[in-house]
């Protein structure tokens, strides 16, 4: 059977890419059992214009694992920054204290960075941080406890760093096993496969 992951895959029609690097083997339970997404999505009707925005709000909501009440709050907290809402948004997302910790390579997948982080795993400017809701900013400093390195989860961290390159927002320092944001995250460099302008018209409705 789909486990929970995967059915939510193809609640939208395509991959969210939830279980990390196993999304892009041919272990993906969606390639594995044969469901051919695209195939799916021929047989559906045509969604209106709220449903493409309805869609596309879920498709970030589940990749972020983000309840609608914090989705809300992210939108009209994209609403008063100065620059162009729909890049506000998705700026505030990836500012997220668990995705900084996937972009950074310390976990595999968001979900990996926010079941470690609520786990306090991470050091956020040298304190101990367990919110992986936290929006953080540029300056701010993650790093892996030095008493959770020997745990099952960062066993490998130190190989697999060597061949991982963070997004150029984030600097990573190997030997010290930490973080930091330099910059606000760069869209055009992520090519987030969103349309963060559908789901602010989905709000302003």
């Amino acid at each position: 059977m789909l486990d929970n992951k995967c059915k939510k895959c193809r609640a939208v029609g395509e991959k969210l890419f939830l279980k990390g690097e196993r999304c892009f083997t041919p272990k993906c339970a969606l390639i594995r059992r044969g469901f051919a997404i695209s195939g799916k999505q021929k047989r559906r009707k045509a969604p209106t214009a709220y449903g493409k925005q309805l869609i596309e709000k879920q498709k970030v909501k589940l990749t972020y694992g983000i309840r609608e009440q914090q989705f809300r709050r992210y939108f009209k907290l994209a609403l008063k920054k100065e620059t162009s809402t729909p890049d506000a948004f998705a700026q505030l997302l990836e500012n997220r204290f668990d995705n900084t910790i996937f972009r950074l390579g310390f976990a595999p997948s968001r979900t990996s960075a926010r079941h470690l982080a609520s786990h306090g795993h991470f050091l956020l400017n040298g304190r101990r941080h367990d919110v992986p809701s936290s929006i953080l900013k540029k300056g701010d400093i993650i790093s892996i406890r030095p008493q959770s390195l020997n745990k099952e989860p960062f066993k490998a961290i130190k190989e697999t760093m060597k061949k991982y390159n963070p997004p150029k927002h984030l600097q990573v320092d190997e030997k010290k096993m930490e973080g930091k944001i330099i910059a606000e995250p760069d869209l055009q460099e992520l090519q987030l496969p969103f349309d963060f302008t559908s789901i602010v018209e989905f709000y302003s409705r």
